[in-house]
């Protein structure tokens, strides 16, 4: 799957400028509940959608095209949730700001980068799961859906090359009994046959 950069909505200075939850230097729940952080939330399904399901965490979206990213703070300003924040950023510039605070990474359809010269932008590879080992506040969770069988192989060498140990996995989520909540690429993939792959792995 090769994610296609969309078009900017005309309301997207306006909506990014007056939203409450929006982080740009500090992060500040309220409390002191756990960390859950989504890395390409795209137009924000999911991670809308398990803040509603779990006001006990805390969840940011992370995304770094502002066009996108409007999309899902309009979504998200309908239900006002204390427990998520959004970024608007590249993973890349945020480890001091998440430094030794984060307990779960959520990466749902990242870019494939199929090009073998691209290999170090893939949210798997070595580069980024060392910049992930500085997040992590003590132990290294980090679970994974995608439509891309290249990617999902990929990944789970990454994986454990990096020390992690594989504690789920399956080739066809759907078919199971996992608790899942869709995005909107699973969403339409599934509804095209495309069996979506999961994983759970830790460190």
């Amino acid at each position: 799957m090769v994610k296609m950069r969309m078009r900017s909505p005309k309301y997207k200075d306006e909506v990014i400028a007056s939203c409450p939850f929006l982080i740009t230097d500090e992060i500040n729940f309220a409390n002191h509940n756990p960390l859950h952080i989504e890395i390409g939330m795209g137009k924000g399904n999911f991670i809308i959608n398990m803040a509603l399901n779990h006001p006990e965490i805390n969840f940011i979206g992370i995304e770094k095209y502002p066009s996108v990213a409007a999309i899902a703070i309009k979504k998200a300003m309908e239900y006002n949730l204390p427990n998520l924040k959004i970024i608007i950023s590249d993973i890349v510039n945020l480890e001091s700001l998440l430094k030794k605070k984060v307990q779960v990474i959520y990466l749902n359809f990242s870019d494939p980068w199929p090009k073998k010269k691209h290999t170090k932008r893939r949210l798997t590879s070595p580069y980024f799961l060392e910049l992930y080992d500085k997040l992590f506040k003590d132990k290294n969770l980090l679970i994974m859906k995608t439509d891309n069988d290249d990617l999902f192989s990929y990944s789970i060498n990454s994986l454990k090359e990096h020390g992690y140990k594989i504690e789920d996995i399956n080739y066809d989520l759907h078919a199971t009994n996992i608790p899942n909540v869709l995005t909107e690429y699973e969403e339409k993939f599934s509804n095209r046959g495309i069996k979506i792959k999961y994983l759970k792995a830790s460190k």
